[in-house]
């Protein structure tokens, strides 16, 4: 990090952020990274053919689709956004050629150390240099007592190597914490059990995974907190409607909120209540924030969120909240940087590991930018101030490089952030529509 005058950028691909004007017009975001993850792998395991359309087209979900390619799998892209997948039913994927490359989505390796423990072959899930230093043994456990053999490096982190041919058994489950993807690999693993499997949770995360193997056929008991499914069914294709990915339309939601004059619509974005903390959390410090056209989707409720700029004031964030926002914390951490008096965010150790250390990476560049923050271990304090021109570098982190573009807008000068090239992993195009949304941004 680099303090004070006129922000550099650093060797690695770079952003120079600041002021732009007030955000305003309506915008489509890319499609929910999750759910493009779990069509595919749904949709690949399904009888017949299936077509996804809102797709996500990044890194981490063409990541997938090519794993299950190189499983035997024929996937179709006639256009942006699209995919055809002819599924091979449930028991139909091939050995693959060698490991399966992840990239830098830990949802990806989850979940499919879930699915491919069932399989009849071997495999190895491998990962970039980020996703390979990440945890995994919150999901190789459960799924080792239901029998997978699932072998990692010190630490159990990537790469797993996965022994097929294990006979899995169902298994109750209570999780520690609170994880969608440890509960979505139980139940891809359930999938290919004998007998039931049910996850609990101490707090109710997104159920995307249940709804979708709901509308795939497969006879799920699910409520918030709580699934249950047993094997012996198969999967059916069905066509999907992605809806507009709600982590990356929280960039605009604050931004739009911090920016003075702002008016801002974004369209048809799933808003699921175990995605959507981030507006409670906003809407609690002052913001202006609507739900217009509200609908039932496949994978939860959808509708247009429209956002005018608010002052917002600091709160001590409800830690029931946290689960609901995780991938959210870096932009509003940003809010909170924007806010008046002192915001408080608890029970969030989970950021600790997931693409960086997001406490300690926000922590650092607010610091950089000013501002009064201290670290805890499971959140931060952070004290509403002016934001000073500086550089940051976003450690290879999507949503730190993203968060800091936002807290450029309010910052007295330039803001330059280094090393931005994972955007494309979630956000392709992040660029062109914040510019044309009224960011000042551009390519160092």
């Amino acid at each position: 990090m680099r303090n004070g005058g006129t922000a550099v950028a650093g060797d690695r691909p770079g952003w120079v952020a600041s002021r732009g004007g007030a955000l305003s017009g309506e915008f489509a975001v890319p499609g929910d990274k999750s759910i493009s993850h779990r069509a595919v792998m749904l949709a690949a395991l399904a009888d017949g053919d299936s077509r996804i359309d809102g797709f996500l087209e990044g890194e981490d979900t063409r990541a997938t689709a090519a794993i299950f390619a190189a499983m035997g799998v024929g996937i179709e892209a006639p256009s942006p956004s699209c995919r055809i997948v002819h599924g091979v039913g449930i028991d139909g994927l091939r050995p693959p050629a060698g490991p399966l490359d992840c990239g830098n989505s830990g949802t990806a390796m989850r979940l499919l150390a879930g699915l491919l423990a069932g399989q009849r072959f071997d495999s190895e899930l491998v990962g970039d240099a980020s996703l390979s230093q990440r945890p995994m043994q919150r999901v190789a456990a459960p799924l080792r007592a239901m029998g997978a053999a699932i072998d990692s490096d010190d630490g159990g982190r990537p790469p797993l190597r996965i022994t097929g041919g294990r006979l899995l058994r169902g298994l109750d489950h209570e999780t520690p914490v609170a994880s969608a993807q440890v509960k979505s690999a139980m139940l891809l693993a359930g999938l290919y059990a004998g007998g039931v499997t049910g996850v609990r949770e101490p707090r109710p995360t997104r159920d995307y995974t249940e709804r979708m193997l709901a509308a795939f056929g497969w006879p799920v008991d699910f409520a918030p907190g709580r699934a249950r499914l047993d094997g012996g069914h198969r999967l059916q294709a069905r066509d999907i409607a992605v809806p507009g990915d709600f982590s990356s339309a929280a960039f605009f939601i604050v931004a739009a909120t911090l920016v003075p004059g702002s008016s801002l619509v974004l369209r048809s974005v799933g808003v699921d209540p175990r995605r959507t903390g981030l507006i409670d959390a906003l809407r609690t410090m002052g913001a202006d924030i609507r739900e217009l056209d509200r609908r039932e989707g496949l994978c939860g409720p959808v509708a247009d969120i429209a956002v005018r700029h608010a002052p917002l004031r600091g709160i001590e964030l409800p830690v029931a909240l946290v689960a609901d926002m995780i991938d959210e914390f870096p932009v509003f951490a940003v809010a909170a940087a924007c806010a008046s008096g002192s915001t408080r965010i608890s029970g969030a150790a989970e950021l600790r590991v997931k693409e960086s250390d997001r406490i300690r990476a926000m922590a650092t560049g607010l610091q950089a930018l000013g501002v009064d923050v201290r670290e805890s271990p499971g959140g931060m304090r952070v004290e509403g101030g002016r934001l000073r021109s500086g550089a940051v570098d976003s450690l290879g982190d999507h949503r730190i490089a993203m968060a800091f573009a936002v807290a450029a807008q309010l910052a007295d000068g330039e803001v330059a952030i280094d090393d931005v090239a994972n955007v494309a992993t979630s956000f392709p195009g992040f660029e062109t529509l914040a510019q044309a949304a009224g960011f000042g941004l551009r390519r160092a």
